[in-house]
């Protein structure tokens, strides 16, 4: 049966069974999940980070962007869960898929470059000033 929207139920760990129509939401692992809106019975694992979906809340209701593209099941759906209601997407051509595919990994990939080299650079001058203070250790070829 088509679900037309979402209860929420924040959890400590996932349930041994999805229930149709509630999105569980795990902060403690950043990731939501739910039975696929379509009715197919797939469970649909969505992890919350900046480089994937990001949940909103306003003590009510949930929304989830961007739109959910179960693109591997056979069903193919495409929704938006939006104030915890599903809004239904048009079906996505093969070609919409993977140019979806493709901008998405180069979106991840820019916060990625963009992210890493600052922590990495910081890390770094972290460890050279913690080392510093330490003497060299000599080898047998010194």
């Amino acid at each position: 049966m088509t679900v037309t929207q979402l209860r929420h139920e924040f959890i400590e760990e996932a349930p041994d069974q999805l229930e149709e129509g509630v999105l569980y939401v795990s902060m403690a692992y950043a990731t939501t999940l739910h039975l696929c809106c379509c009715g197919c019975g797939n469970e649909v694992v969505l992890p919350l980070r900046p480089t994937a979906w990001r949940l909103s809340y306003d003590g009510k209701t949930i929304s989830l962007s961007p739109s959910v593209g179960n693109w591997s099941f056979p069903c193919r759906s495409h929704y938006w869960i939006q104030n915890s209601r599903i809004h239904w997407a048009g079906a996505w051509t093969d070609e919409q898929v993977e140019a979806g595919r493709q901008r998405t990994l180069t979106e991840r990939r820019a916060v990625q470059s963009n992210a890493n080299p600052t922590k990495t650079r910081a890390w770094r001058r972290w460890l050279a000033a913690l080392f510093s203070h330490f003497p060299r250790r000599r080898g047998p070829d010194d």
